[in-house]
C-alpha cells in the first residue's frame, strides 16, 4: 500500500511542479493538443464505422431473428470501440511522446535540475533519439496489442467478461502508460527498454498507483492533455526514486571528500562555515633560551 500510495504521490508531486512552473505547462500543452486533434478524428471514425465493421466480421449471424441479432452486433460494436479507445489511451502517451521528444527531454532535464542539481543527458543526436523512441513505442506497442487480444476475447465470458477484465485491462494500460512516460528520464540515463521493465517489475505497486489513476484521467476528453507535462514531470521524480538517485544524493552531501573532510568541515563549501584560521603568535612573545625557571646565586666578590 506505501508503494501505491507513492506512486500516485509522485503523479501529484509532478503536476504541482509543472503548475508552479507554468513556463514549462504551456511548452508542455504543444505535443498534446496535436496529438488529440489526429486521435479525435480517428475515434470519430471508428464510431461511425464500428456497425458496418461488425456486420462484415459476423457473415453468420445475417439470418438470425430479433432481438438477437442487435443484442449480438451491438455488443460486438461496443466492444470493438472499447478495444480502439484502450489502444488509443496506451498510444496516445507513445504518439505524444514522440512528436513532442525535444519538448518533454528538456522538461524532465529542468525537474532533474529543479531537485537533484544535475540532470543525466543522452548526448545522442536527436535523430537518435527519435528512433530509439520509436523503436521501444512499437515494442511496447505489440505487448500492449497482445494483452488486448486476450483481454478481447475473455471480455465474452459472462459476468466475468464485464467486470474483472476491465479492471485487470485499467491495470494493464496503467502499467504500460507509466512505462511511456518514465522512458523519457530512463532514455536520458541510457538505460535500454529490457532493464527499464525490469525496473518497473521491480516496483509494480508504485507504477499502478502511478498509471491507473492517470489512465481513468485520461478517459475523460482534453483531460489527458492538460496533464501530460505533469506527467512527464511527476514520472521523472518517480524514477528518481526508482534508481535510488535521491538517497545517493543524501548520502554525498554527508561523505568525505579525497583529503577526509566531510562537506560541512570543507572550507568555502556554500552553506557551510569555513573553519577558523589558525591563531598567529604573539609578535611580544620572543624566544627565550631553555634553563631553570630561577638563576642560581652568583658568588659574592668582596666576600672573605
Amino acid at each position: 500500500m506505501r508503494d501505491l500510495a507513492g506512486g500516485f504521490g509522485h503523479l501529484l508531486a509532478g503536476q504541482r511542479w509543472v503548475f508552479r512552473n507554468g513556463r514549462w505547462l504551456g511548452f508542455g500543452l504543444l505535443p498534446g493538443l496535436l496529438t488529440l486533434v489526429l486521435y479525435a478524428g480517428a475515434l470519430v471514425g471508428l464510431g461511425y464505422g464500428a456497425d458496418d465493421l461488425t456486420a462484415w466480421a459476423t457473415p453468420f449471424a445475417d439470418g438470425w431473428g430479433s432481438p438477437w441479432l442487435g443484442l449480438f452486433r451491438g455488443f460486438l460494436t461496443a466492444l470493438v470501440f472499447c478495444l480502439g479507445l484502450f489502444i488509443a489511451v496506451i498510444t496516445f502517451t507513445a504518439v505524444t511522446l514522440l512528436i513532442g521528444q525535444p519538448f518533454y527531454e528538456s522538461l524532465s532535464e529542468q525537474v532533474d535540475r529543479s531537485v537533484g542539481g544535475e540532470a543525466p543527458e543522452s548526448g545522442l543526436p536527436l535523430a537518435r533519439e527519435l528512433w530509439i523512441s520509436a523503436r521501444d513505442s512499437v515494442k511496447v506497442l505489440v505487448r500492449v496489442l497482445l494483452y488486448g487480444i486476450v483481454l478481447f476475447a475473455l471480455g465474452f465470458i459472462p459476468v466475468v467478461g464485464q467486470t474483472v477484465i476491465p479492471a485487470i485491462g485499467f491495470c494493464v494500460s496503467g502499467y504500460f502508460l507509466t512505462e511511456e512516460l518514465t522512458a523519457v528520464a530512463l532514455q536520458r540515463r541510457e538505460v535500454e527498454l529490457k532493464d527499464r521493465l525490469a525496473l518497473l517489475r521491480g516496483r509494480r505497486a508504485m507504477v499502478l498507483g502511478f498509471g491507473i489513476p492517470l489512465v481513468l484521467a485520461f478517459l475523460v476528453p482534453l483531460v489527458a492533455v492538460f496533464l501530460m507535462p505533469g506527467a512527464v514531470a511527476g514520472a521523472t521524480l518517480m524514477v528518481r526514486e526508482l534508481r535510488g538517485e535521491d538517497e545517493e544524493q543524501a548520502e554525498g552531501d554527508g561523505a568525505e571528500d579525497s583529503d577526509g573532510r566531510t562537506p560541512q568541515e570543507h572550507p568555502g563549501r556554500p552553506g557551510h562555515p569555513a573553519p577558523p584560521a589558525p591563531q598567529q603568535p604573539s609578535p611580544y612573545a620572543g624566544p627565550y633560551a631553555a634553563g631553570p625557571r630561577h638563576p642560581a646565586p652568583q658568588q659574592n666578590p668582596y666576600a672573605q
